[in-house]
């Protein structure tokens, strides 16, 4: 069903420190460059330059459907990692809950940017990206970058998407992965001070709550003096979105449903829905959760990012005496009146069942809100008693 949410907002933090007990390791030296060597130039005949034309833009052709079929494939792989990451935070959290698994996802490929070996390894496989054919060098952030572009083009969303890389002054952060993180997630770098940790707090709080608008005034409760970096990434989308509303019959019937969504069992839903006028009572409602999601991400297999042994040599220098201290998520959506009558009269229903000429959401429900073009996930999320909203 269609909704209008005033607010939907995720704002996701990764924090690098040094390991503590252990020295930087020296900087290998580089090779030097190998020297290229040319003989002399030789002109090709007019019908070879006119075949490898042809077989260049052949070759472009193929290379964007691969693009947009890999693209599809991320937002499917992407969906079902929500929904894994919905049932971890389950085990933990039996009440309201929303999270964007689009938004963890952005986030930790591009702490891939900085990771390699088994570091990386980890992230590829717990995000479920190891389905992807993507052994170039890049590929992977341009599909990234690609579905960021899908998302602006989409006028409707009033997407607001970038992150920040705050990075103590000290900090020998490598220039290359720095431009990467500008090309692929438009990173913005700023400097700070992490030994005043009260001012860079201060500080970091002010960018964040100005690029979310005010809605997360305070995002940083603590700050550790040993952090090197953190990196905030953060989601605004205000404006029409689609939002598929799943409402069990049975009151304890949400719950079993989490052991069983994906995004073949979702697709199935919409391959088998149509429009039928009726009335429709929706609450409105907002929610604001929180979560650790380091621990989460843990129990999803990335684990060595977390530890001593985190190999983030892509990103500095010291990058072996580095690990990720914290992930952390919170995400806002409020859906308001202007929601609440885009809803009402118009309900997708599946063919299966008969439904009544009135339906109430006055129990528990499940919510998946999604850009139609690529089919990203964008949020998820449960709302266990709206009548108290």
């Amino acid at each position: 069903m269609k909704v209008v949410p005033s607010l939907l907002l995720s704002v996701l933090l990764a924090q690098v420190w040094l390991v503590p007990g252990l020295a930087p390791s020296p900087q290998s030296p580089e090779a030097p460059a190998p020297q290229n060597q040319t003989s002399g130039v030789v002109q090709a005949p007019r019908e070879e330059e006119e075949d490898e034309e042809a077989a260049s833009e052949k070759a472009s052709e193929e290379e964007k459907a691969w693009l947009i079929a890999s693209g599809q494939q991320l937002a499917k792989e992407t969906s079902n990692f929500g929904f894994s990451l919905l049932r971890k935070i389950s085990m933990r959290h039996d009440g309201n809950m929303v999270f964007s698994p689009f938004g963890v996802s952005l986030a930790m490929a591009g702490l891939m940017l900085g990771a390699t070996g088994l570091t990386k390894a980890q992230i590829k496989t717990g995000l479920h990206l190891q389905a992807l054919n993507t052994t170039k060098p890049g590929l992977l952030p341009s599909l990234f970058k690609g579905l960021r572009e899908t998302l602006s083009h989409n006028l409707e969303l009033g997407l607001t998407q970038g992150s920040f890389a705050f990075i103590h002054k000290d900090f020998d952060v490598k220039e290359l992965f720095l431009n990467l993180s500008k090309r692929y997630f438009d990173t913005e770098c700023v400097l700070m001070n992490f030994h005043n940790a009260s001012q860079a707090k201060r500080l970091m709080n002010h960018y964040i709550n100005k690029e979310t608008r005010g809605k997360i005034p305070k995002l940083f409760d603590e700050i550790y003096p040993e952090t090197k970096s953190i990196l905030v990434d953060y989601i605004l989308f205000k404006g029409n979105a689609t939002m598929l509303v799943v409402l069990m019959e049975k009151m304890g019937d949400h719950l079993t449903l989490e052991d069983y969504l994906t995004t073949d069992l979702v697709e199935t839903w919409l391959r088998n829905m149509k429009t039928r006028n009726m009335e429709v009572f929706f609450p409105k409602f907002k929610l604001d959760q929180k979560y650790e999601m380091h621990e989460l991400l843990k129990q999803m297999g990335i684990r060595r990012i977390f530890s001593p042994w985190a190999d983030l040599s892509e990103l500095s220098a010291t990058g072996r005496n580095l690990q990720v201290s914290r992930v952390l998520q919170r995400t806002v959506i409020e859906v308001d009146e202007r929601g609440t009558e885009a809803v009402a009269g118009t309900l997708s229903e599946i063919i299966a069942y008969s439904m009544p000429p009135v339906i109430k959401v006055n129990r528990p429900f499940h919510f998946m809100i999604y850009e139609e073009t690529s089919g990203m996930l964008l949020f998820l999320g449960r709302v266990v008693n709206p009548t108290l909203l």
